[in-house]
């Protein structure tokens, strides 16, 4: 198949249909202060139905509590440990743990371990990677330390979430 009969549509569905090897350490990656993520299957190479991405989280690093109103997330732990809050339950993921994230649930996590944590995201349907491509910074060298939170990052992070459909909450008070 030719370069040029990916695109929409029907030839979009056939792009589903194409076989996609990402080497080691070549895939699309972005940063922000929180987590690296590197593309390995966006929604146009697999016709719209999945993006999938390997996701990197320092120890004490975690994500904010949000809601996703168009897609649900999985991950699989390869490395580390997550503490995933999710619907007012608390999992704690270990390698080889596997989490299913409804759409219209609030969930988060966090890496409560001393190593870096990886993770194997899958989200159904594609698309939000178009949000990580907007939010977060393109990582240039590997090994450039993580970008510091900022007042611009957060402000494009959330005009960024709207449009992709995500509710960023408050953080649960103690």
């Amino acid at each position: 198949m030719s370069s040029d009969s990916i695109g929409t549509g029907a030839s979009a569905a056939r792009a589903a249909n194409r076989e996609t090897f990402v080497a080691a350490g070549t895939g699309k990656a972005y940063r922000s202060p929180i987590d690296k993520i590197t593309f390995l299957i966006t929604g146009e190479q697999s016709g719209g139905a999945f993006f999938m991405a390997e996701v990197s989280v320092a120890p004490g690093g975690g994500n904010p509590p949000h809601i996703h109103a168009r897609e649900e997330e999985s991950f699989y732990l390869q490395q580390g440990t997550l503490t995933v809050q999710v619907g007012g339950k608390t999992l704690n993921a270990r390698p080889g743990d596997f989490v299913c994230l409804p759409r219209g649930v609030a969930h988060c996590f966090q890496n409560t371990g001393n190593v870096e944590a990886k993770f194997l995201l899958v989200v159904t349907p594609a698309g939000l990677e178009h949000f990580f491509e907007e939010a977060f910074y393109p990582v240039e060298d590997p090994a450039s330390p993580a970008p510091p939170m900022s007042d611009e990052f957060m402000g494009r992070l959330l005009t960024t979430a709207v449009k992709y459909g995500m509710e960023f909450l408050p953080p649960p008070s103690a």
